[in-house]
């Protein structure tokens, strides 16, 4: 039979407040949401405010009926979810790279780091005319768009996140013999990856800022594209939902690194 691990009083009571806390601030959350809702469409109904304008909760829910029985909403949903993740993907792993080859050349990072700030100083869509002679109109110009707004965040965050770390700790594992690579995957990882996982979740945000972007200036299809055509055709309940599904799909990418996160914490703890 496997041994039970045994805790104290106290554990337990600090376990059920933290549980009883979490499930608070969840139901809290919920409620403001509902609350919201339910204020948006009554002012709306009771015409406090136009529909035509602010749309409401019901047509939204309605538009997404129509969309989602023409195939409209997995369509476009789908071209701007896979530019997104593309986007995403690339300019983490890539920022993450360069972050590391920053970190381990000193003079490397003294030299690049004011271009990397000037770089992300720049306005992303005054870029947009090159992107698109560079890339055509497509969903590779989308994608560029989507890496070049992410890349330059991932890469300084990353990187001061590994310059930043406890210095002694490097010392001491240097005089017990470890080398560059070893400090790197037993220390300075480690220790960054609050910092890594506060990087991906800004990400989310960026990537999704980026492929919109992209799609306002090139695309044919797409939400940032529904967005634009609700807007010229006066379409406000075409845009509210635009917005939602968008709202909802950066939720599902933000809780997918939330369990990123989780399984790096069990991993390292273990």
């Amino acid at each position: 039979m496997k041994n039970k691990r045994k805790f104290s009083k106290s554990h337990y009571d600090y376990l059920k407040k933290y549980r009883t806390k979490k499930i608070l601030i969840l139901l809290t959350q919920i409620i403001i949401l509902v609350a919201f809702l339910l204020l948006w469409e009554l002012l709306t109904k009771y015409e406090i405010i136009s529909s035509f304008f602010f749309s409401s909760p019901s047509k939204i829910a309605e538009t997404i009926g129509e969309m989602f029985r023409s195939g409209e909403l997995i369509y476009h949903s789908k071209i701007t979810l896979y530019e997104t993740l593309i986007g995403f993907a690339i300019a983490t792993g890539i920022g993450f790279i360069v972050a590391f080859i920053l970190w381990y050349s000193d003079f490397l990072r003294r030299v690049l780091e004011p271009y990397l700030v000037v770089l992300n100083s720049l306005p992303k869509i005054a870029l947009g005319p090159i992107i698109i002679i560079w890339f055509g109109a497509g969903s590779k110009a989308i994608i560029f768009m989507c890496i070049l707004i992410v890349i330059i965040v991932t890469i300084m965050n990353i990187m001061n996140s590994f310059v930043g770390c406890d210095k002694q700790l490097i010392a001491l594992s240097k005089s017990l013999g470890a080398n560059k690579f070893q400090i790197f995957f037993k220390l300075i990882l480690p220790n960054s990856l609050k910092d890594i996982v506060a990087t991906l979740k800004i990400n989310v945000g960026l990537s999704w800022i980026g492929a919109i972007m992209g799609e306002y200036l090139v695309s044919k299809a797409g939400l940032g594209y529904l967005l634009i055509y609700g807007g010229q055709v006066f379409n406000l309940n075409l845009v509210m939902t635009s917005t939602v599904i968008l709202c909802v799909l950066a939720c599902v990418m933000y809780f997918a690194v939330a369990l990123f996160e989780k399984l790096m914490n069990k991993y390292y703890h273990s």
